[in-house]
């Protein structure tokens, strides 16, 4: 018997849902599969405070995989964090991509910032590949891969 099957997606909690959405959208290019308001109840139990108050959606990426379920907290309050990739805790969502360059012209025309232009992988198994690490709007790292052509390896 399996004890884990799959992944069903991946949480990360943001400040304005609107904002993130955009940039989910507009930028990486997924699409919104549902949105709804949870307050109290299951959710309240689940996360561990009483009163839980959050609005969510769940984004699907272009080409499947695990959604992106976007949760901004009304209730309680976000406390104040440090997203730096090198600290313990922190974790990146890595998108696969078909052209990271276009991609990044893209992304300066819009006044995107990333940490690094695209960095050709000299080494290892994505040896061939290309990637950048870059932040949504709340500074949670994000990192765009494109494979090797010769390889289905990712990140």
């Amino acid at each position: 018997m399996e004890v884990v099957s799959g992944v069903d997606h991946v949480g990360l909690t943001v400040t304005d849902l609107e904002r993130s959405i955009e940039f989910y959208t507009a930028v990486l290019e997924c699409s919104i599969v549902m949105r709804q308001e949870k307050e109290g109840g299951y959710l309240a139990a689940i996360v561990g405070y009483p009163g839980a108050h959050v609005l969510m959606t769940h984004l699907q990426p272009p080409g499947g995989g695990p959604r992106i379920e976007l949760f901004q907290y009304l209730v309680p309050e976000s406390a104040p964090r440090d997203l730096e990739p090198r600290n313990v805790g922190n974790a990146h969502i890595c998108f696969v991509v078909e052209d990271l360059a276009a991609l990044y012209e893209r992304m300066l025309e819009k006044g995107i910032k990333t940490i690094s232009p695209p960095v050709d992988v000299d080494t290892g198994v994505n040896t061939g590949g290309s990637s950048l690490y870059l932040y949504d709007p709340d500074g949670i790292t994000l990192e765009l891969f494109q494979r090797p052509r010769s390889s289905a390896n990712v990140g």
